[in-house]
């Protein structure tokens, strides 16, 4: 019978300690950092979209960090929410799901939000939040 033995170096225990105990914050940021692209990404293409944005713009916002019960997964939404200056018949969303998808009445479509997540650039920003948990070397 073959038998095997390995250490490990104190460094490489400490670090993946560290890394346990900071794993759920580590991640909540990440998505953070990745919801904020999104909405910068979404931000630029709705001035692209539309003529006039800045009664929309105030109505595209990033949730909190929230844990799902379901599956203890760890999300960040980035999405439109409310009523154009409050007025109960323009609701921001139906506007812009108008201008995304096209109406039935002849509106084109002119999507914005779908651009707005380019998987590589939300990688990025959430590698840059991971290589300060996670140091290379």
């Amino acid at each position: 019978m073959a038998n095997f033995k390995a250490e490990l170096p104190n460094e490489l225990i400490a670090s993946f300690e560290k890394l346990q105990s900071s794993c759920s914050q580590m991640i909540g940021e990440m998505t953070q950092a990745g919801a904020k692209k999104v909405y910068d990404n979404a931000k630029s293409n709705m001035r692209k979209s539309f003529k006039k944005t800045d009664r929309l713009e105030r109505c595209l916002k990033i949730t909190k960090t929230y844990k799902t019960s379901s599956d203890d997964g760890i999300n960040t939404k980035v999405g439109i929410y409310g009523y154009l200056d409050g007025d109960k018949s323009k609701p921001a969303p139906l506007i812009a799901n108008a201008r995304e998808h096209g109406t039935s009445r002849g509106e084109k479509r002119k999507p914005f939000f779908k651009k707005s997540f380019v998987k590589s650039e939300i990688e990025q920003e959430m590698n840059k939040v991971q290589d300060k948990y996670l140091p290379k070397g």
